[in-house]
């Protein structure tokens, strides 16, 4: 095998309790394997003590790498700033709970440097302990946008090997709002996956919320596929077949001289026009949002403290 650098890029928020032990623990696996390392660690912006472990660890391991954010900006910039940092011949992007097994770590390398893989996924066969609500969520969305998209996620996750080639692809992306586990397919490269059940936490509880989800789903859908408005077209050839329908329908009954009453069809009709024409403006509306969010050319990130980053 030859001699290779790999990047751990992990990006943590309010983890104090845990991020010491769970580096260490990683370390240990990559040094058993002999695997050259460097961990990058972005700090989103934490309030805890988070940052000061950091800093402990910064003593421990030289080879370690870490960011600090002004404030919370989110999973997504994190992973950019980790991705733009990697000075290794590729990366490994992993959650630091733990819940992405570092054990299966070293069959990656494998996959990557023995197989020829520029891209190793990591798919949950197991997705742990999760709600039925967001079980059912989950699996919409990924319908939803394999039908708009043709990106298959189906279980997919954030836990990936990328190659040097395939982080450089990623980096001539521009887009300020970002969907790393679409983006990171859309690439393309020769890949392969990797499946692992995902473990428990041992403390603490996801950071994600309902809305924050929620809003990385839209992002997902509109940055990958133009279908929600081409739904707009739809509905308004299907509203356009109705009310000429109706309009023949209404004629008719004028001209043969039959009393129609209508009040409950107008309502109805307006109701549902209303209705319509709402849901189409929303849709347009979130596309014109993104262009502005582009356009503006804002900083993914802003970074206030680093550590050991003057050494490269």
């Amino acid at each position: 095998m030859n001699k290779f650098l790999l990047s751990l890029v992990i990006p943590v928020y309010e983890e104090e309790k845990l991020i010491y032990k769970n580096i260490m623990k990683i370390k240990e696996i990559l040094e058993t394997s002999d695997i050259p390392y460097e961990f990058i660690i972005i700090d989103d912006g934490s309030t805890d003590n988070t940052w000061n472990e950091l800093k402990r660890l910064s003593k421990e391991i030289k080879s370690l790498q870490a960011i600090k954010f002004s404030k919370n900006f989110g999973k997504e910039a994190a992973l950019c700033a980790g991705l733009d940092m990697v000075s290794g011949d590729g990366a490994i992007v992993m959650d630091a709970d733990l819940q992405h097994p570092p054990e299966i770590i070293p069959k990656m390398v494998k996959l990557w440097q023995t197989d020829g893989y520029d891209v190793v996924d990591g798919v949950k066969e197991s997705r742990g302990r999760e709600s039925i609500f967001n079980f059912l969520t989950a699996g919409l969305f990924y319908k939803l946008l394999k039908k708009s998209s043709g990106i298959n996620l189906k279980n997919a996750s954030d836990y990936k090997l990328l190659d040097i080639k395939v982080i450089k692809a990623w980096r001539s992306m521009p887009e300020r709002d970002t969907f790393f586990r679409a983006m990171s397919f859309w690439v393309g490269f020769n890949r392969t996956i990797i499946k692992f059940s995902v473990a428990k936490r041992t403390d603490g509880q996801s950071k994600w919320s309902f809305i924050t989800l929620f809003k990385l789903a839209v992002t997902a859908i509109t940055s990958f596929s133009a279908v929600p408005l081409h739904i707009v077209t739809f509905i308004g050839i299907i509203f356009l077949i109705g009310s000429l329908g109706l309009g023949i329908h209404t004629l008719y009954m004028k001209f043969s001289g039959i009393a129609v009453d209508g009040f409950t069809t107008v309502i109805l009709l307006l109701l549902i026009l209303g209705s319509a024409l709402m849901i189409s403006l929303g849709i347009i509306g979130i596309y014109i949002s993104r262009i502005y969010e582009e356009v503006k050319r804002r900083p993914r990130y802003i970074v206030s403290e680093e550590i050991n980053k003057e050494d490269k």
